[in-house]
């Protein structure tokens, strides 16, 4: 465990914690680790997060910072346009949700994690940028487009704007409908050590506060990465202090406790039983079938989608049979990661990643298995989706798992 920053002035000078996350891609690059990076970069402005794939380092600079107003997830961009990684070396800024669905898509073959090399970043949660300006107008009285930063601080959102900064605790914003998304307030997964390196401000204290990157070292592959840096003299490291690693842990059980208070706050709403069922349904009734829930769903990643079977789901009715819903939280309620982009992206704003969550909470519950922290298969994947299919075709066998032979 370190604390770590980049020697690169350019870097630096974009930089909030000294920029190590951004000089360590710098190095990749350079020293060919990796083919390119997938990164995120303020488009527009800071509302307006956008994914960009860099193999040019001194492109980098202009990645350096965070937004928490973006609410992209990677591994299925990597998945969709990339080929999975399969025939190239790709760098990626994870949090908690990206690394996840990475380990999510690469149990069903969909991503080749041996091209991957994941730096995660600790993370408090993101605020949907729709969200974010009606909240900066409404509780903050500033206008949106005069704000140049944002961050999330000692349990406040802060911004910074035209005239002035201001900050509101994020207990009061979230009590009023603002703040988090939230998945990210139920989220429990807030250092990302199924990264090769888990890095972030949290337990940087002393004279390196706001100056260095605190890093924790997880996997070889993440070791080769840092000592590679350092002989290169792009990164500089000293032992994390000690009392840090006190910050750092009573941090990140805070944040673990807040996650337990949302949880059972949104979850007990649902009720139970045919109570829960009957407000899933009234919900869901507004989906026009839009298929954002399955386009942008980590887990989701059939060829043929059950979804778009006349005998199971009827074509061209709205609103759409309850079928449709029922066979998504079949084929992901095992293994949801509670990334939120179902319920980001719904047009129709029914809170997808709410009741997927809930459910797979009970199956965690039941079964022992989390999704996302390992490499272990879903208490269901006993079977190769195309393998089953070839077999059912074959034998007419209406057995899903054939698991007696």
């Amino acid at each position: 465990m370190l604390y770590a920053w980049t020697t690169d002035a350019g870097i630096k000078e974009r930089a909030e914690l000294g920029g190590a996350v951004t000089g360590l891609w710098k190095y990749a690059l350079e020293a060919k680790v990796v083919d390119a990076v997938l990164v995120i970069k303020k488009g527009k402005d800071l509302y307006d997060a956008q994914p960009v794939l860099i193999s040019d380092p001194e492109e980098l600079k202009e990645t350096a910072g965070s937004l928490h107003c973006g609410t992209l997830l990677l591994p299925k961009l990597i998945k969709k346009y990339l080929n999975g990684a399969e025939k190239m070396k790709i760098g990626v800024t994870v949090k908690g949700c990206d690394a996840m669905g990475f380990y999510e898509l690469a149990k069903r073959k969909q991503i080749n994690l041996d091209n991957i090399i994941m730096i995660g970043v600790n993370c408090g949660g993101s605020v949907s940028p729709v969200l974010a300006r009606k909240m900066i107008s409404d509780k903050f009285g500033v206008d949106p487009n005069t704000v140049h930063k944002e961050e999330i601080d000692k349990g406040q959102f802060i911004i910074e704007y035209e005239g002035g900064h201001k900050g509101i605790s994020i207990d009061e914003l979230e009590e009023h409908g603002y703040g988090r998304r939230s998945n990210c307030r139920r989220c429990k997964m807030k250092v990302p050590r199924q990264a090769d390196l888990a890095c972030g401000n949290w337990g940087v204290i002393g004279d390196k506060a706001g100056k260095a990157t605190f890093v924790e070292v997880c996997s070889e592959k993440g070791a080769k990465l840092l000592n590679g840096a350092i002989d290169a003299k792009i990164i500089e490291t000293q032992p994390a202090n000690p009392k840090g690693l006190e910050v750092r842990a009573k941090i990140e059980g805070a944040m673990m406790k807040l996650g337990d208070k949302w949880r059972k706050k949104d979850f007990e709403a649902l009720g139970h039983g045919r109570e829960r069922l009957k407000m899933i349904m009234e919900e869901t009734s507004r989906c026009i079938k839009c298929y954002e829930c399955i386009d942008q769903c980590p887990i989701c990643y059939c060829v043929e989608c059950s979804t778009k079977k006349p005998y199971l789901v009827k074509p061209g009715v709205l609103p759409t049979d309850f079928m449709f819903h029922l066979i998504r939280f079949s084929h992901i309620a095992d293994s949801c990661i509670n990334c939120g982009q179902c319920e980001e992206n719904c047009p129709m704003e029914i809170p997808n990643s709410l009741f997927m969550h809930a459910q797979q909470v009970e199956l965690e519950k039941m079964f022992g298995h989390t999704p996302g922290v390992s490499m272990e298969l879903p208490i269901l994947a006993l079977v190769d989706e195309k393998e089953e299919r070839d077999r059912l075709i074959g034998t007419g066998s209406d057995q899903m798992y054939d698991i007696f032979k």
